[in-house]
C-alpha cells in the first residue's frame, strides 16, 4: 500500500528548497537542514575540513554563544545531530510543535552566520584528533579506509579519510574553515525538511522568515568524477599485530544512484548479505561455517559511482579460509545465479520495509532529504514498490554479474596477520 508522503515542495528566491509534511500523530516536529557541502567540497590537502566544521559550528554565531545556543536547546528538550557524509552536511533535531520557531530560528543562525571561535576550534580540534586516533587502532576502520583509498585513488574524494589526518587537522586555522564555510554553505545549497505537526503554511512562513534573507552567491559546481577502471584483483594487509580479530574489506566500484539498474543492483545485494545475519553471505560464512563473528554487504550507490563492500569479521586463523568463502560465493552467484525464490524473497523484504522505515517523523525527513539529493521527486515513496516489483530474476542476475567479479576484487585484511 502505497505511503503517500506527498511533501510541499517550495523553493524560495534565494534558491532555498523547504520540504514540507505536515503529520498528526504526535505534537511534534522533525528538522533536517542539509546543505550540499559534504566531504567531497574538502579542498585538496584540506582532508578533513568539513569534518572540523561539523564540529564548531554550532559553537557560537555572530548573535549567540556556545552557551546561548547550548542553553536555548537544552531549555527545549532538543539535542541537536550534526553530521557529514560524501554530500551533505546535515543539522537534525526533533522538538515540540509549540518550539518549532524558535529552534527553527536558531538552527537558521547556525547556519547562516556561524563565529568559528578560536577557543571553540582548538577544543574541539583536540576531540577530532582524539577520535582519529581511535579510528587509528581499529581494524574494521582501518580496513574500510584502505579499501575506500585503493578503490577511489587521489584525487577522487571518495578515498579521502572522512576526518582527515591527525597532521592535517592539527594545521587548520579558522581562516581556511571560514573560506570553505563561505564557498559551499550558500542558500542554493541547503534543503530543509520539516515533518511534523506543523501546518504547511506555517511551515513556508517560518522558513521564509528564517532563511528568506541568508544571500550568497551560488556555490561552484563539485564535479566528482568516475573513478577509474579496475581490471585485476588486489590484495593488501595492515598488520595490527596488538589485536584479536582480523577485519576483512573486500569490494568493488559499482554504479552511481542514477543508473536505471539501481533497483536490480540493490536487491541482488540485499539476496547476497545486505544484513548480518542474512543472505547467502551470512547464510554460508557466519551460520553454516562458522567462522566470522559478522559479515555483510552494503551497496553505496552514490552521486558517482559508490562501492559494493564486503566486510567480514574473524579469527586471524580464519582469512584464508573467510576470503576463499567470499570468493566462492561470488562465484556462485555470477555463474548459477539467484534463485527465483531469492529474488522474491529479497523483493518482498524491500517492499514490507519501507512503511517500517518511514514510521518516525525524523526518518520521514531523512528519506525526504535523500530523494532531494538524488533528484528522486516528492512522489519516491509511492513510485518505489513498482520499481522492485519491475526487477526480473534476469535483471538481478544481470546485475550480480556487472558488479561482483572475484578477479578484481580489491581485499584488505587489518588485524594480527601478515598475509599466506
Amino acid at each position: 500500500m502505497a505511503t503517500a508522503l506527498a511533501p510541499a515542495r517550495t523553493r524560495l528566491d534565494n534558491g532555498v528548497v523547504l520540504l514540507a509534511k505536515q503529520t498528526t500523530a504526535t505534537p511534534a516536529v522533525a528538522i533536517n537542514l542539509a546543505i550540499r557541502a559534504g566531504s567531497a567540497a574538502d579542498p585538496a590537502g584540506g582532508e578533513g575540513m568539513t569534518w572540523l566544521l561539523s564540529r564548531v559550528i554550532d559553537r557560537g554565531t555572530a548573535a549567540r554563544s556556545a552557551g546561548a545556543i547550548a542553553e536555548a536547546l537544552d531549555g527545549r528538550g532538543v539535542t541537536l545531530a550534526i553530521g557529514v557524509t560524501r554530500h551533505l552536511f546535515s543539522l537534525v533535531c526533533t522538538c515540540l510543535a509549540d518550539d518549532f520557531d524558535p529552534v527553527l530560528d536558531l538552527l537558521a543562525d547556525v547556519v547562516t552566520s556561524p563565529s568559528l571561535p578560536d577557543a571553540e576550534m582548538a577544543t574541539r580540534k583536540g576531540e577530532v584528533v582524539t577520535a582519529i586516533r581511535q579510528d587509528e587502532d581499529n581494524p574494521a576502520v582501518r580496513a574500510t579506509e584502505a579499501l575506500m583509498a585503493l578503490l577511489y585513488p587521489p584525487p577522487h574524494p571518495y578515498g579521502r579519510r572522512t576526518k582527515g589526518s591527525v597532521a592535517l587537522v592539527e594545521g587548520f586555522t579558522r581562516d581556511r574553515l571560514a573560506r570553505l564555510y563561505a564557498e559551499r554553505f550558500t542558500p542554493s545549497a541547503l534543503t530543509a525538511v520539516v515533518v511534523g505537526d506543523i501546518e504547511t503554511g506555517r511551515a513556508r512562513e517560518a522558513a521564509a522568515r528564517a532563511f528568506g534573507g541568508w544571500r550568497r552567491p551560488a556555490a561552484p559546481p563539485l564535479a566528482v568524477p568516475s573513478p577509474p577502471p579496475v581490471s585485476g584483483r588486489r590484495r593488501i594487509v595492515v598488520p595490527m599485530m596488538n589485536k584479536a580479530q582480523a577485519d576483512i574489506a573486500y569490494g568493488f566500484t559499482a554504479i552511481r544512484r542514477s543508473d536505471p539498474d539501481y533497483y536490480a543492483c540493490w536487491l541482488m545485494n540485499h539476496a547476497l548479505g545486505q544484513y548480518a545475519l542474512g543472505g547467502r553471505l551470512g547464510d554460508s560464512i557466519r551460520e553454516r561455517q562458522g567462522m566470522a563473528y559478522y559479515v555483510s554487504s552494503a551497496l553505496d550507490a552514490n552521486v558517482a559511482e559508490g562501492p559494493l563492500t564486503i566486510r567480514a569479521g574473524v579469527s586471524p586463523a580464519n582469512v584464508e579460509r573467510a576470503v576463499a568463502s567470499i570468493d566462492e560465493e561470488l562465484s556462485h552467484v555470477r555463474g548459477e545465479g539467484l534463485t527465483p525464490r531469492e529474488v522474491e524473497a529479497s523483493r518482498t523484504y524491500l517492499i514490507g520495509s519501507i512503511p517500517r522505515a518511514l514510521e518516525t517523523n525524523a526518518a520521514i525527513a531523512g528519506f525526504l532529504q535523500t530523494s532531494e539529493l538524488f533528484g528522486l521527486g516528492e512522489d519516491y515513496d509511492v513510485r518505489l514498490p513498482g520499481l522492485l516489483r519491475a526487477v526480473t530474476v534476469d535483471a538481478a542476475n544481470a546485475a550480480a554479474r556487472r558488479l561482483v567479479d572475484p578477479d578484481r576484487a580489491t581485499i584488505v585484511v587489518a588485524g594480527p596477520y601478515e598475509g599466506a
